[in-house]
């Protein structure tokens, strides 16, 4: 684990944590890699589902440790009046509050925004939900692939002729993640220069998904034109595509401008494609976006990955083989970077992480410890708050921990 001294941008900074599985869990965990002390609230006898999601190590989960690494773990009954009462506690010396119950959910147990704003003027709260805190679907429940559906990504992931598919991560969790930290960082500013309150920050995955479509609105307001799934290529954008190679790999080349355009048709023998003057913008490339792609693909499929990827490097033309898990691994810039680190596992064998992002020059982020067991930090956090070890064992008792 990380043990150096350097400061982090976060510290001093408390977040609680209430909700489970991805997308506010994930907020969670980029405050906690930068600093911030996340007391992260679970169910007593289950905990987080992503305890047992996907490949798991002797009974928890490989993404668990991950996703949790630098969390505290306090088991609560959030449906009981005394677990509300800690939450209460927790809240009067919290900065910001995270969760992502379908909304209603915390107002029954007398956690809602009201009620803790009321506690403590100045709490931020991270608010996600699968399509926000009001309009007509605000009590639907919403998942990712969801949102993914009706924010319009899902439409255009695929081939033309085939049914969508999914990106293979729960990437409308994430945005709303990346979203919900944004969010904070700016009501955390705006309190510190402007003073006054805190506020809620309202993230619906579906709007994560739908604020990054380009360009998806004002085509079809101006045209009435609706973007339709495209495979490996991006319409209007030329030559920007997939190629298979000669041993059947594939190579993705993006050479849209108009400089890099002129480098990749020299550096694949079609000098007469770089110099045609239809070709010297993206308009003219794009009608002809078929030709080009023609012409890559006959000089790629003639060529190792390798000896096309050196090609395409020697004259500065962006490309990349599509790696797997197994490539990312050994790839020495990867490494370079340590965006990929070790850590050891309570029973010695060690785990390998992905790196923290992004990359702080002067404070950057670090894993201090993997995601805790189930209720590790009871006592402490209790503690804290000025529970005896008797009031602890009574809780415990009555099933509030």
């Amino acid at each position: 684990m990380t043990t150096e001294a350097t400061p982090l941008p976060l510290e001093g900074v408390r977040v609680l944590e209430l909700g489970s599985l991805i997308a506010g869990p994930y907020a969670a965990s980029i405050l906690a890699q930068f600093g911030a002390e996340v007391i992260k609230v679970e169910p007593p006898g289950t905990g987080d589902p992503l305890r047992r999601w996907r490949k798991m190590h002797k009974d928890t989960s490989l993404w668990w440790y991950s996703q949790s690494r630098n969390k505290k773990s306090l088991t609560l009954n959030l449906k009981d009046p005394d677990a509300q009462a800690i939450i209460h506690k927790l809240v009067e010396d919290c900065d910001i509050v995270i969760e992502n119950f379908r909304p209603g959910t915390l107002e029954k147990w007398n956690l809602g925004w009201e009620q803790l704003s009321a506690i403590n003027p100045a709490l931020i709260m991270i608010r996600v939900s699968g399509y926000g805190q009001d309009g007509p679907y605000a009590s639907r429940p919403g998942f990712a692939a969801i949102a993914e559906s009706i924010g319009g990504m899902r439409h255009l992931a695929g081939y033309p002729d085939q049914p969508p598919v999914r990106a293979g991560i729960s990437i409308g969790d994430t945005l709303a993640s990346l979203y919900g930290v944004i969010g904070a960082m700016m009501a955390m500013h705006h309190l510190k220069v402007n003073g006054g309150k805190g506020q809620f920050v309202d993230v619906a995955l579906y709007e994560a998904v739908f604020g990054v479509m380009e360009s998806l609105i004002p085509e079809y307001g101006m045209f009435g034109f609706v973007r339709e799934r495209t495979g490996p290529s991006m319409p209007g954008i030329a030559p920007s595509s997939t190629y298979r190679s000669e041993e059947g790999r594939y190579i993705v080349i993006a050479a849209n401008s108009d400089s890099i355009f002129k480098r990749l048709m020299n550096a694949i023998g079609r000098e007469d494609l770089a110099q045609d003057p239809e070709l010297a913008h993206n308009d003219g490339r794009a009608r002809r976006s078929d030709e080009l792609d023609a012409a890559i693909e006959a000089w790629t499929s003639g060529r190792s990955l390798k000896a096309a990827l050196d090609v395409l490097e020697q004259a500065a033309v962006p490309a990349s083989g599509i790696n797997t898990a197994a490539d990312i691994f050994e790839d020495p810039h990867f490494r370079a970077r340590d965006m990929i680190t070790e850590q050891p596992l309570p029973d010695g064998e060690s785990i390998s992480l992905p790196g923290i992002v992004p990359k702080l020059s002067a404070t950057p982020g670090s894993t201090r410890w993997l995601g805790p067991k189930l209720g590790e930090h009871n006592d402490e956090v209790l503690g804290q708050l000025g529970y005896s070890e008797d009031a602890i064992r009574d809780l415990r008792a009555k099933g509030v921990l």
